[in-house]
């Protein structure tokens, strides 16, 4: 990898520890590599390859909504708030027992996730339940979630 890009590896982790998402890991049976992707205002985005931790995990089935029953939802309604959940996933922290399974390798350590990082199997299940247990009652009436994307609504 260009000296460049390592740098800016460095910068992202490093970031990404003091806002408290990472720590140190070591001794960990599961190690993944990082993929760096470059973005257009020339920041990285340090995503993990967890294919062999996500062959080896269990699906969790809890459901996601169906878009056209979304659209359905909201078509009697004219005033709209859409929200995303910014960093939503990782605003989950993960249980103590799981982080080590998220470590990954770079060449100033080995790192693990303190929350929930994109690219885990099950990640868009567990914060869609994290959605529906918080919102349950406002649910189908005065918003419509899907994953980390919200409508709140009204008719007036």
């Amino acid at each position: 990898m260009p000296a460049g890009l390592l740098l800016r590896i460095k910068e992202e982790v490093i970031k990404q520890i003091n806002a408290g998402f990472l720590e140190v890991c070591n001794y960990s049976e599961w190690v993944a590599n990082i993929v760096p992707v470059e973005k257009k205002d020339g920041k990285v985005r340090v995503c993990i390859d967890y294919r062999d931790l996500n062959k080896a995990s269990p699906k969790d089935n809890f459901p996601l909504p169906h878009i056209d029953v979304l659209v359905d939802n909201t078509a009697r309604h004219t005033l709209f708030s859409f929200m995303d959940g910014f960093s939503g996933y990782n605003q989950i922290r993960m249980a103590d027992e799981d982080k080590i399974k998220t470590t990954f390798i770079t060449m100033w350590g080995t790192f693990c996730y303190r929350v929930m990082p994109f690219g885990l199997k099950n990640a868009g299940a567990t914060y869609q339940r994290a959605m529906v247990t918080l919102f349950h009652d406002m649910m189908h009436k005065e918003i419509e979630v899907y994953v980390d994307d919200m409508i709140a609504k009204s008719k007036e």
